[in-house]
């Protein structure tokens, strides 16, 4: 089972980002502009679309958003402790909280969970990857700054999110669809947001090989192993269990656990650059979590659909 899910799930995820890799080494591609076209264009197209078509009520929207807020603390609670057993610096702590909480929901965790768990899996992850932004730009952004270098940049970071069409394409799905607006009757409107959507999967994780052919990642230290521990094999137990408090339904249980084992987001490198952070340690931590979740992955995922097999 672990080899069929493997070579089902899995390998065509690493296969995408592979070719990614390759291309960038071949043409030293632009990452900055292919990361604009998933922010400003493939994103919201998804998240847009994904609000209108799913089935979601919206008591189940704000149980996912808190989940996902219920995770992130979890993770930061967890990162504490570590960091304190570890005897870790100040901006080790930093670097450590930022790279355990947030994790790549988007041009990682919708790729899989869609793979694993079709459209309503990726139903679900829409509200996690939300609110997943919102989280990573406000209490990520506090984090980052309390210890940065750069006083006041962290309000250019927040004014930089506010400008983010993410939000606000969600909040035009919610919109019309509370007031049963005829959108998708709308071919000229309708038809091209549904091209770019569906191109988000194979676009995000070529991005993705990109940013991994991109990224010189630090030697092992015990700081970093604390960082994969807690993010690729303590994230999917705890968020186990909030979800089951929070009482979804098995499909969204599965959908939640399995993209909460996924690697360190990217965003968390971003921060630690710009606010003076450890860039070391955080592109670290996105470069070998990601590499360790193809295993990791497989078996959350195989403990899962042997999980969902019992209902």
């Amino acid at each position: 089972m672990f080899f069929k899910l493997f070579i089902d799930v899995c390998a065509p995820i690493f296969c995408v980002v592979g070719i990614g890799w390759l291309l960038d080494r071949k043409f030293r591609l632009h990452l900055e502009s292919l990361i604009k076209l998933n922010i400003y264009v493939m994103v919201p197209a998804f998240i847009f679309t994904r609000v209108i078509d799913t089935e979601l009520a919206g008591t189940e929207a704000l149980r996912i958003v808190g989940f996902t807020i219920g995770t992130v603390v979890a993770m930061y609670l967890c990162s504490i402790l570590a960091s304190r057993l570890l005897q870790m610096k100040a901006k080790e702590k930093q670097a450590l909280s930022l790279a355990t909480m947030f994790y790549n929901c988007g041009n990682y965790g919708l790729p899989l969970v869609t793979l694993a768990f079709g459209h309503e899996g990726a139903a679900v992850q829409v509200y996690v990857l939300a609110t997943m932004n919102v989280c990573t730009f406000t209490i990520g952004l506090f984090l980052a700054q309390e210890r940065g270098e750069k006083a006041g940049a962290h309000w250019r970071a927040l004014n930089g999110i506010l400008r983010q069409p993410t939000l606000y394409a969600l909040l035009a799905g919610v919109l019309c669809k509370s007031f049963d607006l005829p959108i998708k009757h709308i071919n000229w409107l309708w038809q091209p947001l549904d091209l770019l959507q569906a191109g988000l999967v194979g676009f995000a994780l070529l991005t993705l090989g990109v940013q991994m052919s991109q990224t010189q990642p630090a030697p092992f230290k015990a700081p970093l192993w604390a960082a994969l521990g807690i993010r690729l094999l303590l994230g999917p137990i705890l968020a186990w269990g909030i979800a089951e408090g929070i009482g979804f339904s098995p499909q969204a249980t599965a959908a939640l656990i399995l993209a909460a084992g996924a690697p360190t987001a990217v965003n968390t490198a971003l921060l630690a650059h710009e606010f003076g952070g450890d860039a070391s340690f955080a592109t670290s931590a996105v470069y070998y979590s990601t590499l360790f979740s193809l295993v990791t992955t497989t078996i959350n995922l195989m403990v899962l659909k042997m999980w969902l097999a019992g209902f």
